[in-house]
């Protein structure tokens, strides 16, 4: 898949082709829908597919008070856009003057006139141009006018709720911690993705080393809590993937600042990883409990234990308990008293 991001990188002698419009963050069931119907069209018309998409994220940019977390990261959308099977995704970089085109200007000099759309196909709710004026109806209505079909694609609902997929629904799952809901919204796990940094090294006296993440930039994080998941990595060395059953802790820790919020990912029964500095992912299977603080040690450990036995349920994998400190082979040892929260 192409990724243009400006005019200049649109080949002089594009044809044609098909246009779709959106944020597409997350890349979740409805978005799949339309832009499964944008590529449907373009096979059929021999022209290429391609995704008009906007950075940063439009609301952030007009409501800079009020920043719309991600659900996933630009390079994880393109990825996704380019699993569907988009020829092109174009990277508008948004910006307030950028968002001063009427929507007829919107349509005739970007999507007709550098894009050279025969065919758009956008969610039936799809608002474009200066104040979101235009909409499905108006874009009928220019296609028309200036020679290209328009599809408007129903949005799906979920049949329990009622409710159609979207962005928004996904985030306020996440809030909740409810990550089997987001599951069903997304058609996949939720994804969380960072470089593997060093952390304070509590857990690993307790017999549960993990892997630590920045909540900063591991994405849209859940609401604080344990989960069932899988830590996601490529093997060194090889293009070989590990998918690796994980309790994962979400949350702050109350013996620092209390404010600053960690993914902390235990794979079960290993003592022999080493991921500094490793890019992974932690894909978010089941929420198990809230964030606890003890008042001993012995209290700790015996919910640890219990969370390794639910993470390895969850996730239809053998129990396994602690591991021996010992063992482990990444990072350096400091004293297990100095944190019992998990």
């Amino acid at each position: 898949m192409e990724v243009w991001r400006s005019s200049a990188d649109i080949p002089s002698d594009l044809a044609g082709s098909v246009v779709t419009i959106g944020v597409f963050d997350g890349v979740h069931k409805g978005h799949r829908a339309v832009i499964s119907e944008a590529v449907r069209q373009a096979d059929a018309l021999g022209l290429p597919c391609i995704v008009l998409t906007f950075d940063p994220h439009p609301g952030t940019v007009h409501n800079p008070e009020n920043e719309i977390p991600l659900v996933i990261s630009l390079d994880d959308r393109l990825r996704l856009l380019e699993a569907l099977g988009v020829d092109v995704t174009f990277v508008q970089h948004y910006t307030l003057d950028y968002a001063m085109a009427s929507a007829e200007e919107f349509i005739g000099h970007q999507v007709v006139g550098d894009l050279k759309a025969r065919a758009v196909v956008v969610g039936e709710d799809a608002r474009f141009g200066r104040g979101n004026e235009g909409d499905g109806k108006l874009l009928q209505s220019l296609g028309e006018s200036l020679g290209f079909t328009v599809t408007l694609v129903r949005d799906l609902e979920d049949s329990t709720s009622g409710r159609r997929w979207s962005s928004t629904w996904l985030r306020e799952l996440l809030d909740e911690g409810n990550v089997k809901g987001a599951t069903k919204v997304l058609g996949r796990l939720h994804r969380l993705q960072g470089t593997v940094v060093h952390g304070h090294k509590r857990g690993r006296e307790l017999g549960f080393p993990t892997a630590n993440l920045q909540a900063s930039s591991a994405g849209v994080v859940p609401q604080d809590g344990v989960y069932a998941g899988w830590l996601v990595r490529t093997v060194p060395g090889t293009s070989a993937v590990e998918n690796l059953p994980a309790a994962i802790s979400v949350g702050t820790n109350p013996q620092f600042d209390g404010e600053k919020r960690t993914v902390e990912a235990h794979v079960l029964g290993r003592t022999d990883l080493d991921l500094y500095g490793e890019e992974i992912s932690i894909d978010l299977v089941a929420y198990l409990r809230p964030m606890w603080a003890f008042d001993t040690l012995d209290e700790l450990l015996g919910q640890m234990d219990e969370d390794l036995r639910q993470s390895a349920l969850a996730l239809g994998v053998p129990v396994s308990g602690r591991v021996d400190p010992r063992r482990v082979t990444a990072g350096t040892e400091v004293s297990a008293e100095q944190n019992l929260t998990w």
